[in-house]
């Protein structure tokens, strides 16, 4: 899997998880069931744990997505592919990795686990744009 299209099936992800928390409440609007500002931030909701966790996973995906989106795309406009390719595909995996263990629960071993996969994603892409920082070495 390519950096470029490893990234794109981290958008998609994104997509469907926001989907899963999107697709419960806007029907409740629709219906009249809840008021369009039901879910303004900070305030407290009546939603089940695992419609709140998707939005929480959401939100963990959009403050990193672009550090990843920066390395990959930085990759791809030094014409450094190579650098990103065969470590992309472990960010997405571990990002798949840590949305499905937020979806499951908030026990403290699932945040333990979810924050080793957040290290991990951190870990892989701080290696990507160190690599990309260092100078070609011509064969």
């Amino acid at each position: 899997m390519t950096g470029i299209e490893a990234l794109m099936y981290y958008v998609l992800w994104m997509a469907v998880v926001l989907l899963l928390y999107v697709g419960h409440r806007v029907p409740l609007m629709l219906l009249g069931k809840k008021p369009g500002d039901y879910w303004t931030r900070g305030k407290v909701t009546d939603d089940i744990g695992v419609v709140v966790r998707a939005q929480h996973a959401h939100a963990n995906m959009v403050e990193n997505v672009a550090l990843f989106a920066a390395v990959v795309l930085a990759a791809a406009a030094l014409g450094r592919n190579g650098v990103v390719d065969g470590l992309a595909c472990w960010v997405l995996y571990a990002r798949v990795g840590q949305t499905v263990v937020h979806l499951i629960g908030t026990s403290t071993i699932l945040v333990l686990l979810r924050a080793t996969l957040f290290v991990v994603q951190l870990g892989i892409i701080a290696y990507m744009a160190f690599q990309l920082t260092q100078p070609v070495v011509a064969a």
